[in-house]
């Protein structure tokens, strides 16, 4: 209850600025052990029910933190305990780049939305492998089941498309042995042709090479692809039949939207912010859209991982009745809050 306060509060700062402070802070709780026990107590939820196996891998709920969060590796013990069950980190570049000119995110509260147009920044591939062998040598041990982490991975935006394959593969070697499944990013509005490798050559070109990459390891790791709501139904059509040909382990449905329709937001207001990608509760129906065309023609065989609009328990079961595997929340923690995992999974549970 008392986040809403705190909430309108912050949301009188700079929205980057913010993020950086709330999750600093955070960690700076998590290294006091009373502290660290007090918020687990505070936000964890766990059930037996709530226990999935996907892609091989067994999840001990079915919120996940969709990328872009932590893109750099810098807060996982503190996402895990507030309760997480996935985390993404990155979108993951080879070489570091500082992203898009600040600021570049952006709230809508009337529309409980974000816009954002940060451009991959991020530390770079070794500096992230690093960061994820220290985390893998030194976690806690699970309890239940292993918090489980994605990888997020994209090219560099000076990187001509003709050469994205590259950067993939850069990326997939390079995290191969820090995370646990891996999703290719073809579909961030925010660099620029980023998204014309999704169409089916180009996407083909990508994924068959990371598989041959995948095949040569003695143990395989899930392989995923994230795309756009703004798809149509033919590019849509094109994605469920390269899954099969690739023999995609699963989809990311959706990444950010770069339509601005029925938004409560001023038309002068939406103006002045200009371009980025448009996530939170206006994604919802679009996302569901997506979601329900992806199952209902891959015949439920290709698992997909729901994103967009999620701030509720009944948001999430919405998504999951679709057919949805697991779900990932981003705007909605913003706007609810760290409870918002505790409080779908209980939602999920009566």
């Amino acid at each position: 209850m008392l986040y809403p306060a705190l909430r309108e509060l912050l949301f009188k700062f700079p929205t980057e600025g913010v993020h950086y402070f709330s999750m600093n802070s955070l960690k700076t709780a998590c290294n006091i052990p009373f502290a660290k026990k007090i918020i687990a107590q505070t936000f964890q939820y766990d059930h037996p029910s709530l226990q999935k196996k996907i892609f091989g891998l067994q999840f001990k709920n079915p919120v996940g933190l969709g990328a872009g969060f932590d893109k750099n590796a810098l807060y996982l013990k503190e996402l895990e305990v507030l309760g997480f069950g996935f985390v993404e980190i990155g979108t993951v570049t080879p070489k570091p780049q500082s992203g898009n000119d600040q600021p570049r995110l952006f709230r809508l509260p009337k529309d409980k939305a974000l816009i954002n147009r940060m451009g991959f920044n991020n530390d770079g591939v070794h500096a992230i492998r690093k960061r994820l062998e220290d985390w893998n040598t030194h976690r806690s041990p699970p309890t239940t089941h292993r918090f489980i982490v994605g990888g997020n991975i994209g090219r560099n935006k000076v990187t001509p498309n003709e050469d994205a394959w590259k950067d993939y593969e850069i990326c997939f070697k390079e995290l191969f042995d820090g995370v646990d499944y891996f999703v290719v990013n073809v579909s961030s509005p925010n660099t620029p042709g980023l998204r014309e490798l999704q169409e089916k050559e180009s996407l083909k070109k990508i994924l068959s090479h990371l598989q041959t990459i995948n095949n040569g390891y003695k143990n395989k790791k899930p392989l995923l692809l994230k795309i756009a709501p703004d798809l149509t139904q033919h590019q849509l059509d094109d994605i469920v039949s390269l899954a099969f040909e690739t023999a995609l382990d699963g989809i990311v449905a959706t990444n950010t939207t770069i339509t601005r329709d029925d938004l409560i937001t001023s038309k002068t207001e939406i103006d002045k912010i200009g371009s980025g990608g448009l996530s939170g509760k206006p994604l919802f129906k679009r996302s569901n859209e997506v979601l329900e065309y992806l199952i209902n023609n891959s015949s439920g065989k290709i698992p997909v991982i729901a994103s967009g609009g999620i701030f509720t328990g009944e948001d999430a079961k919405l998504k999951l009745n679709a057919g949805a595997a697991l779900i990932q929340v981003w705007t909605g923690f913003i706007y609810e809050g760290p409870s918002i995992i505790k409080r779908i999974n209980k939602s999920l549970v009566n």
